[in-house]
């Protein structure tokens, strides 16, 4: 190949570049950012935000948390399911928590995603006046959970204990062990320090306790979303609420309610999912109706 093919193959090359970077790069991006400007769709294309007054308050799209400065529930507000992203629905630092199934066993330093769970679901019961037990809870609001010390089978399974630790009890607490007893054998609560540590010989037993199979509180009261962004909860959990909202307000219980079926979404083509509430659009229309 001479000089010459190869000086008009590269200036061709060059030419289709600059060609697709102005129609693919510039023309095209703001040819649909114009239509995404039609009125109508344009308010979602611009992140659905909310304005009150001049005010930009958040968006319809994104969670929020209705607490005061010590991270307390404001009564007056209806509370958004929990958010794992950043301090709390923080848009930089979407995620989730990566905690599993599996996480049942507190560490020093982190607690597990059973103990989340059930802390929650007893803090929410308390705010709402409901039952906030659920299965594999202790009374104390953590993950009932035992390492079952003793001689093992061919299958792994413990037979004839001989030492029974709740895990996830530490000393000190003011609550009792889950169990005073397990097959026979008195139940530890958990020491501090490297003592503490004996639990990992033993095997992991989850109790399931007398706690109701569907808990009064919902679930997606106590987990977060995956992208712990989302601004809805489940009717179940907006229900519960209700009462309370109505009391801090002033207002009747059938005027909340009305404002709950009002920003209550339905399902997505009418057959996927399940119905939501938007909070943070909820919590707006009740502000603006007082």
């Amino acid at each position: 190949m001479n000089f010459a093919n190869l000086v008009r193959q590269h200036w061709a090359a060059l030419r289709a570049l600059l060609v697709l970077t102005v129609i693919l790069g510039l023309a095209y991006p703001v040819v649909i950012w114009l239509v995404a400007q039609i009125p109508g769709p344009n308010d979602k294309a611009n992140g659905s935000l909310i304005e009150v007054d001049g005010k930009l308050l958040g968006s319809s799209l994104i969670g929020q948390a209705f607490t005061d400065a010590d991270g307390n529930p404001l009564p007056q507000y209806f509370q958004s399911r929990p958010s794992a992203a950043g301090d709390g629905y923080d848009p930089m630092a979407t995620s989730a928590s990566n905690l599993g199934p599996e996480s049942i066993v507190d560490t020093p330093d982190k607690s597990s995603l059973l103990t989340l769970v059930c802390e929650r679901s007893a803090a929410v019961g308390d705010l709402e006046g409901v039952d906030g037990t659920r299965p594999f809870c202790t009374g104390g609001g953590v993950g009932a959970v035992l390492s079952v010390i003793g001689p093992r089978d061919a299958r792994g399974n413990v037979v004839n204990p001989t030492r029974v630790i709740s895990v996830n009890e530490p000393c000190g607490t003011t609550q009792a062990p889950l169990l005073d007893t397990y097959e026979g054998v008195r139940v530890e609560c958990r020491q501090p320090g490297p003592e503490g540590d004996a639990y990992s010989i033993g095997q992991i037993v989850p109790i399931r306790g007398s706690a109701p199979a569907d808990p009064a509180v919902p679930a997606d009261a106590v987990t977060a979303s995956g992208s712990g962004l989302d601004p809805h909860i489940s009717i179940a959990y907006a229900d519960i609420q209700v009462n309370r909202v109505a009391k801090a307000r002033g207002v009747s219980r059938a005027e909340v309610q009305h404002a709950v079926a009002a920003h209550t979404d339905g399902r997505f083509l009418g057959f996927f999912g399940e119905p939501t509430v938007n909070v943070v659009e909820l919590n707006l229309a009740l502000d603006r109706a007082q």
